[in-house]
């Protein structure tokens, strides 16, 4: 038994009287659904996000295009550094520009010709596949923690033929055959709607493509914009694992400089108003890698004046942005300190969302963001899934490298989120269950601020109180270390580290994030996590941590 190959809209009833709302809220969704009639989208049906979005976006202006030829203006004429041409080049790189895309995923545009019998695609028929059901046992919506779903959870199933049966719009049969690189049309709705829930980008040509993590993302988007010798700007502390993918392309990373606010628009600028391509031996950078929210490993949060500002930086230097942004809904509470009261939690879903820092994507006006989002850090890491926000142009090119490479995420993920968010949930349960894990790290942040606040020697360590994420930043004042004038910060650092080791406790020394390490830092910190370790488990580590620092300092051991 096959289910239908391509995508169908079926009329269920008179939808005249609706009103969607613009822009789209969660109640709208319902009512979007129901004028655009059921979804039916069979094995690797291609899709795009303006199946999806509302008719409301006609008035937003159309994004840049950034495919402009190789020009060299009159007051900047070519020249040669290092081998290397300096000049204005097509943004995008020769790799992306040259990708043609997968020929034979082409064909899936005939499959809803009326009465083609299809003997073209390689798809392994799904009487082959040896599931037939799938059950997965999840919360009920208000009911999230560990204790309640393994007591009143739902179990929700998944069938082999459940879309031709009329079960469901996704099934097993679907889900685990191939697929299309912008992953299966199901959740790329939900997907699509989430977006423009929260988001709400302000052109007109947004659209949305899965991934299989933003760490593939990033990987592809460095290939599309970036040729070897360039440079990109991040943060001066920044995720390791960015400046490691960079560094095999040739690509190396300038660091900006930061404040409890994350990097700084004024310093971006300075750096990109006095590039000297000669002195560099690389033209100036073009592409700007951030993490607004949550920074990992600083845990820096950008204000939304912050990040007007950048965009704004971003605009002057006609800079790409590459807004990296899993820890976005792990937005915590205000800190209050120990004794204060606590700040109420959000009463409403607009209330949640209103509270959230505004994303750089809400205010891209030129299409000059691809936007990463990831479920790792709010469902599963384990699902590999997540998606980009970008200019149709932008995604196009990215779909064409992913359906020749990544392909889209694990069908069995898929349909696991899909069962979960859009059949489950829904786009309510889902803020149900973000507002729920916004509590509990908020109360994860205050029980290692309470910690440090014990345990540490506050004339030594210090620290900011983070407003999202998973990670505290910890900086040491090293100066006041009794081998300071005989051992540099890096020597002192490694020896605080082993010390901290052999104490019990595992935190990750500042250097390991340096955007680049040939330039001399003369800073120290270490990072720490609240993330995953039970409660007890965190104040024991810092009471550790603490007992390391005293150690190496020579200091009086804390009773």
């Amino acid at each position: 038994m096959a289910p239908p190959s391509a995508i169908e809209v079926e009329a269920t009833s008179d939808t005249s009287a609706i009103v969607i709302p613009d822009p789209l809220t969660i109640n709208g969704v319902p009512g979007r659904r129901a004028k655009s009639g059921r979804l039916i989208a069979g094995t690797a049906a291609p899709a795009n996000s303006d199946m999806f979005k509302g008719h409301g976006h006609g008035h937003k202006p159309m994004a840049h295009r950034w495919d402009r030829k190789l020009v060299c203006k009159a007051r900047n004429p070519p020249h040669y550094v290092a081998g290397l041409l300096i000049c204005r080049p097509d943004y995008l790189s020769h790799e992306a520009a040259s990708r043609k895309g997968n020929s034979l995923k082409g064909a899936a545009k005939y499959l809803k010709t009326p009465g083609l019998i299809s003997l073209g695609g390689g798809l392994p028929s799904s009487e082959y596949f040896p599931f037939e059901e799938l059950h997965i046992k999840v919360p009920s919506v208000g009911q999230f923690s560990e204790a309640e779903t393994k007591e009143s959870g739902v179990l929700v199933s998944a069938g082999k033929y459940d879309l031709i049966e009329g079960n469901s719009i996704y099934d097993i049969s679907v889900a685990f055959n191939y697929g299309q690189g912008t992953g299966a049309a199901q959740l790329l709705r939900w997907i699509t709607e989430h977006t423009e829930i929260v988001h709400n980008p302000p052109y007109q040509d947004w659209f949305c493509t899965m991934t299989i993590g933003s760490t593939s993302a990033l990987d592809m988007a460095l290939r599309m914009f970036t040729q070897r010798g360039d440079f990109i700007l991040s943060e001066e502390y920044t995720f390791a694992t960015a400046v490691e993918t960079a560094a095999p392309m040739g690509v190396r990373v300038v660091g900006v400089k930061m404040d409890e606010q994350g990097l700084l628009a004024d310093s971006m600028d300075e750096i990109l108003s006095t590039w000297d391509e000669r002195a560099r031996g690389a033209r100036k950078p073009f592409v700007l890698y951030t993490v607004p929210t949550g920074q990992n490993p600083t845990g820096a949060t950008q204000g939304l004046q912050r990040r007007k500002d950048i965009y704004r930086i971003a605009q002057k230097h006609d800079l790409y942005i590459l807004e990296d942004e899993p820890y976005y809904f792990l937005q915590m509470q205000p800190y209050t300190g120990q004794s204060a009261l606590p700040v109420p939690p959000p009463t409403s879903h607009a209330a949640f969302l209103s509270a959230l820092v505004p994303s750089l994507l809400s205010m891209d006006t030129d299409g000059r963001v691809m936007r990463m989002d990831s479920f790792s850090k709010v469902v599963s890491p384990g699902s590999r899934c997540g998606w980009i926000t970008a200019s149709a142009q932008v995604v196009e090119r990215y779909m064409k490298h992913a359906d020749v490479s990544t392909q889209g995420p694990s069908g069995m993920s898929q349909l696991i989120l899909f069962k979960l968010l859009d059949e489950h949930w829904d786009h309510a349960g889902y803020l149900d269950w973000l507002i729920h894990i916004r509590l509990a790290y908020t109360r994860r942040r205050d029980v290692i601020l309470a910690a440090c606040e014990a345990h540490l020697p506050r004339d030594i360590v210090s620290w900011k109180p983070p407003m999202a994420g998973m990670f505290h930043w910890l900086r040491v004042d090293w100066r006041k270390h009794p081998r300071a004038r005989d051992k540099s910060v890096t020597d002192l650092e490694e020896e605080i580290f082993m010390a901290s080791i052999r104490h019990g406790a595992l935190v990750m020394r500042g250097s390991w994030f340096y955007a680049d390490n040939t330039v001399e830092h003369d800073t120290m910190f270490f990072r720490a996590t609240y993330a995953a370790a039970p409660e007890d488990k965190i104040q024991e580590a810092i009471r550790r941590f603490g007992d390391a620092i005293r150690e190496s300092f020579g200091l009086e051991q804390a009773r």
